[in-house]
């Protein structure tokens, strides 16, 4: 029986992992992010919550679990309160990217691509900054772990 379940566990440990790659819950693509600029799949920036995977044997049964705090808030999906100090970080971006820009010699934006790609990511942190505290933001679900037909 150990035998079988540290197979099993082996194999849907890979299947999860895989689901990182296809940018989809097996057969049920992610939805797309709503950053136009941004590039790659929203669940890849940098690899955290996919490395973050971890399982365990306990009796007859496999427990798969994250240290990440926002793994349950993609898998399930839902909805997070706006808070001051979130909103303190979306005008940091928005600084960022909008100093970011490169500038001519008269000190004006150039009309470059990046510029414009920079432009619309600083509008976006622009506009999640000026949301009111208390506002409530909608996560889809991108689920990466859980029962599917397939297993």
């Amino acid at each position: 029986m150990q035998n079988t379940l540290n197979d099993l566990k082996t194999e849907l440990t890979d299947e999860f992992d895989r689901n990182f790659q296809r940018k989809a819950f097996f057969d049920k693509a992610w939805p797309k992010n709503k950053l136009l600029n941004q590039k790659g799949s929203m669940m890849m920036r940098n690899g955290h919550l996919r490395n973050s995977i971890e399982s365990r044997i306990q009796g007859d049964k496999i427990i798969f679990s994250s240290s990440m705090p926002y793994a349950s808030i993609h898998n399930e999906g839902g909805e997070i309160t706006v808070t001051a100090k979130m909103k303190s970080y979306f005008w940091a971006m928005y600084y960022k990217t909008s100093g970011s820009m490169s500038k001519k010699k008269d000190g004006t934006a150039s009309k470059n691509q990046r510029n414009q790609r920079l432009s619309v990511e600083a509008m976006q942190w622009k506009n999640l900054a000026l949301m009111k505290v208390g506002q409530k933001l909608t996560i889809p679900e991108r689920k990466f772990i859980g029962d599917h037909p397939q297993l």
